[in-house]
């Protein structure tokens, strides 16, 4: 059965320290990407985001997009807490052309909206897996506490972007699915390789709390270890770090093995990735990097902490290393044994597929009646 599917997701892309940066394409946005998912299903899209994320330059869509202004700035910061008021009236006024409505996390206006309106044909994407921190973690207690018992008690179905999501989301709510849908990506953007070059990668934003510097300090610990001397760190992505991060490589004198590639575009991004041997993260902010399942469905193991939801999948399936503190000692381990890491990484690239992913929601919707 064809579906019109509606997906409510104001917030596009991260902004930092709540500054919304402008960019010329929302293309690479991770939920436009979900869209072409539902899309290749056969399915009619509407994705609903904040006015704010509307890129600089005019594109053309293949699914039908709708930017709708923010109200009340000062306090519901677009960055944080969009509160669009002309998405109630349109969600009461289009609500009965729509089978499907996908809205991102429980405590967020339009969750809140869509539930009040059209609850048994909700599905809220959940990701977070703790209280909001702003204002000492109080408004989101009090959503999870009374609104989501009142309001979102009738939806159909809560579903987890990871397993602890699942478990934060559970303690506020006896509607979360048992299955949990990750996000997904555009695989035909990806190509994969199993052929490596003597090189490792780590790819975010040079910005606190990507502990870029971390990385530099324990690659520089590795490049001592026998018979590894020569393997090469690509650093991309730009930020305000960037001249502390070259000046730390220049003092461990590290610049003939340490190379910043600045920002690049997915293509470009791709051939560094699929020709590396290891995609490095060790983010203390991030619960989901987009950049990892990206690395995966390019045949590329990870080596990550355990803070992205990913971890967990990344463990299961050995799709690389994940855990706390680690070490030049798992880099090595990923080289040693790179052909299985990366065979593992391109048997598991379907099901990172943004087509996966959206047959597997709509699977879960058809299945909680």
């Amino acid at each position: 059965k064809i579906m019109k599917i509606l997906i409510l997701n104001s917030i596009l892309y991260t902004a930092e320290n709540n500054v919304i940066h402008q960019v010329e394409t929302i293309k690479e946005c991770m939920i436009y990407n979900l869209g072409l998912g539902f899309k290749s299903l056969g399915h009619e899209v509407t994705l609903v985001a904040a006015e704010e994320y509307k890129p600089t330059k005019k594109e053309t869509y293949e699914i039908d997009i709708i930017f709708i202004k923010s109200n009340f700035k000062k306090f519901f910061l677009p960055s944080v807490f969009p509160l669009q008021l002309k998405l109630f009236s349109f969600l009461k006024k289009e609500k009965q052309n729509f089978d499907l409505i996908i809205t991102s996390e429980t405590f967020a206006f339009p969750s809140l909206f869509a539930a009040i309106l059209c609850s048994q044909k909700t599905l809220i994407w959940q990701e977070l897996t703790i209280h909001q921190n702003k204002f000492h973690q109080i408004p989101s207690k009090i959503w999870y506490k009374f609104i989501l018992p009142l309001f979102m008690k009738n939806v159909r179905k809560i579903v987890p972007r990871s397993v602890n999501a699942g478990n934060f989301v559970k303690r506020y709510s006896n509607k979360v699915s048992d299955t949990i849908v990750d996000h997904g990506i555009n695989v035909n953007k990806f190509i994969s390789s199993k052929e490596k070059k003597r090189q490792i990668i780590s790819s975010s934003r040079l910005v606190p709390g990507k502990n870029i510097d971390g990385i530099i300090r324990v690659f520089n610990k590795f490049t001592k270890l026998s018979g590894y001397e020569d393997v090469k760190l690509l650093i991309a992505g730009h930020g305000e770090e960037l001249d502390n991060l070259k000046e730390l490589v220049n003092t461990l004198n590290l610049n003939e093995k340490v190379n910043f590639l600045g920002y690049l575009n997915h293509s470009n991004l791709n051939i560094h990735i699929r020709e590396s041997m290891v995609f490095l993260v060790d983010t203390q902010k991030d619960l989901n990097m987009i950049s990892i399942p990206e690395s995966i469905v390019s045949g590329t193991p990870i080596l990550t902490n355990l803070l992205p939801a990913s971890s967990s999948y990344i463990m299961a399936n050995k799709l690389g290393i994940a855990k706390d503190n680690w070490s030049e000692y798992d880099i090595k381990e990923i080289i040693d044994d790179n052909t299985t890491f990366v065979e593992n990484c391109i048997v598991y690239r379907d099901k990172l597929s943004n087509k996966h992913i959206a047959s597997l929601l709509i699977d879960t919707f058809n299945s909680e009646v």
